[in-house]
């Protein structure tokens, strides 16, 4: 672990047909560690070009270089006994739609989802090492609401606490027109393979590596 940039906590799906066709779409992934064959859809490549380096996820922490005390030794003993407190968060299914312009797959709004997002968030906030300045103006800050600016001087990302949207990313940013074909594609691609209900019964702590992709280091289970 000690060769990367960046760490993050994800949910990533447990192995299975799920994770499979994610991984597949994607053309990454993130549990195997390598690249993967796409299935045959126009241009697809190009359009997860923006997600295929993270894989597929849904974003618990965002993001942090790690603080200079602290280890990925540390910072993973920290996650598991983290894991060790919370429960599984099961939600009645995920559905595809267009998010601010990217094809994603979303549960709706749950309390517990949220609540465990906040409390990863602050629990592990000690190993995030401070933004520097071009990290803060890469996030646009002049773009963002007062509360979302203030999310950002606190916990380095301005999508946390009642701002957090949990999703799991498909594609880049899309026109109206290729956004309608994509889903269908997508929706064909993941039919009868979403899970129905679903749960969050993990927290995966995954790293950057040097060449800005994501790997799955380890899964802890969602214990309490």
């Amino acid at each position: 672990m000690d060769h990367m940039k960046r760490f993050a906590i994800y949910y990533a799906p447990r192995e299975g047909v799920f994770a499979d066709a994610a991984a597949a779409w994607l053309g990454w992934d993130l549990g195997r560690r390598c690249a993967v064959a796409q299935p045959d859809v126009p241009a697809l490549a190009d359009l997860t070009a923006d997600p295929r380096k993270y894989g597929f996820h849904g974003t618990i922490k965002p993001p942090f270089r790690l603080a200079a005390d602290a280890t990925p030794d540390d910072l993973a003993r920290a996650v598991e006994e983290l894991a060790q407190g919370l429960s599984t968060v099961e939600m009645p299914g995920l559905e595809m739609v267009v998010l601010e312009g990217f094809l994603a797959i979303v549960p709706g709004h749950d309390p517990a989802l949220s609540g465990l997002a906040a409390k990863v968030v602050q629990s592990l906030e000690g190993f995030r090492a401070p933004l520097t300045e071009a990290e803060i103006a890469r996030r646009r800050p002049d773009s963002l609401t007062p509360r979302q600016r203030e999310l950002l001087a606190i916990y380095g990302y301005p999508y946390v606490m009642e701002e957090f949207q949990f999703h799991l990313t498909l594609s880049g940013r899309l026109d109206t027109a290729r956004a309608a074909d994509l889903q269908k594609a997508a929706q064909a691609h993941f039919a009868g393979l979403i899970p129905q209900p679903f749960r969050l019964e993990d927290l995966c702590l995954c790293g950057e590596d040097a060449e800005g992709r994501f790997h799955l280091l380890h899964r802890y289970a969602l214990s309490a």
